[in-house]
């Protein structure tokens, strides 16, 4: 004989009264938060931020010289923070998986794919995007070398390039050396050294040598 929906529901209504009243009696409940202890944290905490809600969790982003307090879970990678919750656009996401190297950022003045890291691993660092090099209608000097020599075409990697040859440039004054620098040890702007320290920034425009001209032209200026 069919069993009729309302049957079924009725069934299935009281399954969840006997699991949830199983629940308060033996304990398991325990943890899960009610809306008066809630209330009762709000009073006993008087703070200007609401907390994170559950499963987030609080940290401040410095980029480009502002701080960002921000409630994120801790799956959100660098790039998606950035992108996602700030607006910073610049980096992009390219394959996803730390190989184009187009998600480029500055953290502490040192260079990494902002894909492959959390969010919550750069809480207080500084963190420098592409849009922290210059200022509308000012760029840097190695954003004027990219522009006079023709050093993008479709742009798309242009962002993680410039970070990294702003932290390339920083290597070389620093005498920092690499797997090419001659046996002296005197680091030098020459084309194989600054192949080598871009390696892991694809240009799939193959702009290489406007790429390298660029950067020797910027450490020159």
């Amino acid at each position: 004989m069919a069993v009729s929906r309302k049957a079924q529901a009725n069934a299935f209504d009281r399954q969840r009264r006997d699991f949830l009243g199983m629940l308060a009696c033996t304990g398991l409940g325990a943890g899960v938060p009610f809306p008066g202890d809630a209330m009762a944290d709000s009073d006993r905490h008087s703070e200007t931020r609401a907390p994170a809600p559950a499963g987030e969790q609080e940290l401040t982003l410095r980029v480009n010289g502002r701080e960002h307090r921000l409630s994120l879970e801790p799956r959100v990678t660098l790039l998606d923070a950035l992108r996602g919750h700030l607006g910073l656009t610049g980096a992009k996401k390219g394959c996803d998986r730390g190989q184009c190297g187009a998600c480029t950022v500055l953290v502490d003045g040192r260079r990494i794919n902002s894909c492959l890291t959390l969010a919550l691993m750069h809480d207080g660092e500084e963190i420098t995007t592409v849009e922290g090099l210059g200022a509308p209608g000012q760029p840097a000097a190695l954003q004027s070398a990219f522009l006079e020599h023709d050093a993008f075409q479709c742009g798309f990697c242009t962002p993680g390039q410039l970070c990294a040859a702003s932290a390339l440039l920083d290597e070389l004054r620093a005498n920092r050396l690499s797997a090419v620098t001659p046996r002296d040890g005197k680091v030098e702007p020459s084309a194989a050294e600054i192949r080598e320290r871009m390696s892991g920034n694809l240009c799939r425009c193959g702009a290489y040598s406007n790429i390298v001209a660029a950067v020797r032209a910027a450490y020159r200026s």
